[in-house]
């Protein structure tokens, strides 16, 4: 009997067109290798999905800078578009104050009227004592007032926290707070990184040129979980990129994730909020975040600009997983589904953020599919993705 899906002796099934699975056939592609690419939906970029509308680029799941001290990754997506030099310098909104994030002298001064850094230190210190915090934190609050002290915290972080993950800070893992720059001088720039920017036109243009070969077949609105007993039979090789519970049919439950709901809006003004990204940091405001698009790259149509308003929800299977909830129960459950994946990888490849169940910046994903290439088609250790096109 014929193949229903495999009709072109294709040497890979991808599943998801995002980040690992486009560069994933985009390198195959480039020695010789025949693609499927089939996506659940009707667009390619997964969260990286960009559109523009009345000349501003729209990011369409949330803000996407991209930041890296990797040179090769920089390099790579450079070929691809041309970057800004944009830079993330977030302002947080508690009640009506205003303050700079990341945490910097800036917001020590904003919060405390403190100059020097020795007068931030001391101030934090003196709250870390006060709230009885001494050994190593057991929990995202314990860690957080350790960084930064207990009005930071709870003006800054609790709030926003615990919107964002839909738990206590007292429930959540320490390490999460430790991605946060803390410093002791006047710099609003939220990331510490060499390399940073984005796009100009948007994200989208990036997974068009890494889908083009004419080795590559892509199908949107396609659902793998709609016939993945044919899928799996008539493909030698698959690179899955979804849940990885979801692929083993929950055999051990359903790994935990937060999901996300965006409210964009179009204004006749110039200016809404005048800055990029503002964050929502008080309990009360449902909403974590809003972000002003026309602010990323300064193009938009005159008297126009669209904002989105980035609203934490629980996910359910109706809803797209965004974040893994990386505590220990979900690490213990993320274990045995690893273990099952090991026992497949004769056929199976499982990568990204989902198929990892692990938090990926964009520049780590791409790092990871770069290791998985290589180790896929046993390319030498110290062969470079960012000068062989």
């Amino acid at each position: 009997m014929a193949n229903k899906y495999n009709t072109k002796n294709y040497d890979y099934l991808i599943v998801g067109a995002g980040p690992f699975g486009a560069i994933f056939a985009y390198e195959a592609a480039k020695i010789g290798k025949r693609s499927l690419v089939i996506e659940k939906r009707p667009y390619i970029g997964g969260n990286m999905h960009t559109h523009s509308e009345h000349g501003i680029t729209v990011h369409d799941f949330g803000a996407h800078i991209f930041h890296t001290d990797n040179q090769e990754v920089w390099n790579f997506v450079n070929h691809f578009a041309d970057f800004n030099n944009y830079q993330n310098q977030v302002i947080a909104n508690y009640k009506g104050e205003l303050y700079n994030l990341p945490f910097n002298m800036n917001t020590f001064y904003e919060m405390w009227g403190v100059k020097t850094p020795a007068e931030a230190k001391a101030k934090i210190e003196a709250q870390k004592k006060e709230a009885g915090i001494s050994g190593q934190p057991r929990n995202l609050e314990e860690q957080a007032i350790s960084l930064i002290g207990t009005d930071i915290y709870e003006k800054l972080i609790k709030g926003y926290t615990e919107k964002q993950w839909g738990r206590k800070a007292t429930e959540l893992p320490a390490f999460i707070i430790k991605r946060l720059p803390v410093r002791f001088i006047f710099d609003n720039n939220y990331f510490n990184h060499r390399y940073q920017g984005i796009p100009i036109g948007g994200y989208t243009q990036l997974f068009d040129k890494w889908l083009a070969s004419d080795l590559i077949d892509v199908k949107t609105d396609t659902d793998f979980f709609a016939d993945k007993d044919n899928y799996l039979k008539e493909f030698p090789r698959i690179v899955y990129t979804g849940m990885i519970d979801q692929f083993f049919d929950y055999q051990f439950g359903e790994l935990e994730y937060r999901s996300l709901k965006f409210e964009s809006e179009t204004l006749d003004t110039d200016n809404y909020q005048g800055n990029s990204v503002i964050n929502y940091t008080d309990a009360q405001t449902a909403y974590t975040r809003v972000m002003e698009w026309r602010h990323f790259d300064g193009l938009a149509d005159h008297g126009k600009t669209i904002i989105t308003r980035e609203y934490p929800q629980d996910w359910d299977r109706s809803k797209e997983a965004y974040y893994p909830i990386n505590n220990e129960k979900n690490t213990a459950t993320y274990k045995k589904y690893a273990k099952l994946a090991r026992a497949h990888e004769d056929q199976v490849i499982f990568g990204g953020r989902l198929g990892l169940y692990r938090y990926f910046d964009m520049d780590q994903v791409i790092n990871a599919t770069f290791n998985r290439v290589k180790q896929e088609f046993s390319l030498p250790a110290d062969y470079r993705f960012d000068h062989n096109y």
